[in-house]
Formats: C-alpha cells, structure tokens, sequence
C-alpha cells in the first residue's frame, strides 16, 4: 500500500530541484549583467574625464565636446561635464539590459585633472 502512495514522489523532487536551480541561475545571469553595466559605466566616465582633462587648452566646451564624444563611443549618455578649478568632473549613465531597463540606469561619476601641477 505505502508503494503505491510514494510513486511519483521522485519525480515531484527532481522538478523542484531544477526550478530552484533555473531560478538561481537566472538571478546570477541578472546580477552578473548587473555588475558588467556598472563596470562599462564607470571605465566610460573615467575615460571621459581623462579625454576632457586632456583636451582643456581647448577650452571647457571642446573638452567637453571630447567627453562626450567618448561616452558616446562606449555607448553611455554623458549626464554632465563640468570644471572645477582645473578639473574635468564627469558623469555618465548607462541603460540596464533587457528587463532590468525598468529599474532605471546605471551611474558612474569620474574626476581628472591636469598632471603638470599638484593640485
């Protein structure tokens, strides 16, 4: 009789199983594109800075032309470039793949300034 009541118990098991494994797995692909758009986003913004720090002989829209054009490049939104004193403050934004783009986008702050003087 117990024999008869335990068929298929097996099976109930090893689906659950899967699913809480497919779950996992879909949380760790979330999470892991997650982390590479904030990575992207903050190389991004550090290479904007650098792009307008280096350009400012040209003057602070040239430079900040050159950021952008470097965001651009590395498929980010520059939010702002702005100067204080002798640096190139610089923020990015960067869309969320698939899904996660209803959470909103990613941000990335970065700051360079010119190397021929301490600051």
């Amino acid at each position: 009789m117990r024999a008869e009541r335990d068929r298929g118990v097996a099976t109930v098991w090893t689906a659950s199983i899967i699913a809480a494994l497919l779950c996992v797995v879909g949380f760790v692909y979330w999470l892991g594109a997650v982390v590479v758009t904030r990575h992207r986003a903050e190389s991004a913004a550090d290479l904007a800075a650098l792009a307008a720090a280096a350009h400012a002989a040209e003057g602070p829209g040239k430079a900040c032309q050159r950021a952008r054009w470097v965001a651009e490049g590395m498929s980010v939104a520059l939010v702002t470039c702005r100067w204080e004193r002798r640096d190139a403050l610089v923020e990015v934004r960067s869309p969320l793949p698939g899904a996660l783009a209803r959470f909103g986008p990613v941000g990335a702050r970065a700051r360079a300034g010119p190397v021929d003087k301490p600051p």
